[in-house]
């Protein structure tokens, strides 16, 4: 169905193109955007990686194609800079999942705990945090601290438990997950691995610890694009957002 604010016979994109040139902007589009934004995309990766990536360009103006957070990122790494969002409604349940003044009274009621955050949440919930985590360097951090400090972790905590599990280290989770990653379920992953005795499982450490059990290997959205490249197997079971498969085939 056609956009009702898009005028009839316009060419988006060439207008984008426009746009593109005139404001001097970058256009960033995260790995679970929809096949055609990546397309148009000047670079294509998850939320720090993005915006890594724009801090290196003289762009005036950062277009994030992604969620609120992400943006927020973004600004935080790229102060001078515009950045814009097509959608100020884009939001992550893992954010709005860890509000700020409650992630400030749960380290207030755990002063001697290190509070380690996912990268997925606000900037005013970033500043409450000893440490900010992705999902690809959540384990170094985790295991860069003393043993004999305890964690607080937050938001998501089928991320935590895995990284609990794979580094041994107790930790407190808060209790919010990635309302995507939760839809996958245990039942039809091995509905889909019967079907396809040959294919890899492929996970990302969002998705809930029954749906990690039967994964081949565990990743980070970069992570797993790396390895489909690299393994020898010609078929993928991805337990992930879809929007990575465009730039996996």
């Amino acid at each position: 169905m056609r956009n009702p604010q898009v005028p009839p016979g316009l060419d988006l994109h060439a207008e984008i193109d426009r746009l593109r040139k005139e404001r001097n902007a970058v256009i960033l589009a995260h790995y679970y955007q929809d096949d055609e934004i990546q397309d148009l995309a000047d670079f294509i990766g998850d939320s720090l990686q993005l915006a890594q990536a724009a801090k290196g360009t003289t762009a005036d103006v950062i277009a994030f194609c992604g969620v609120h957070f992400m943006a927020e990122t973004a600004k935080i790494l790229n102060p001078t800079k515009i950045v814009v969002i097509p959608d100020m409604d884009a939001g992550c349940s893992l954010a709005s999942g860890l509000p700020a003044p409650a992630l400030a009274k749960w380290r207030t009621e755990h002063p001697d705990h290190a509070v380690v955050t996912y990268i997925n949440c606000s900037a005013a919930a970033k500043a409450e945090s000893d440490i900010i985590c992705t999902s690809s360097n959540a384990r170094r951090v985790i295991e860069s601290i003393p043993v004999d400090r305890p964690i607080l972790f937050a938001p998501d905590r089928n991320l935590g438990a895995w990284l609990s599990k794979e580094t041994g280290r107790h930790m407190d989770l808060w209790q919010a997950a990635c309302i995507v990653h939760e839809t996958f379920s245990e039942r039809k992953l091995l509905e889909l691995k019967a079907a396809n005795p040959d294919a890899k499982v492929i996970a990302h450490p969002e998705c809930e610890p029954p749906v990690l059990a039967h994964a081949d290997f565990i990743g980070s959205t970069s992570a797993l694009l790396k390895y489909t490249l690299t393994a020898p197997a010609q078929k993928f079971i991805v337990a992930t957002e879809p929007g990575i498969i465009h730039q996996m085939e």
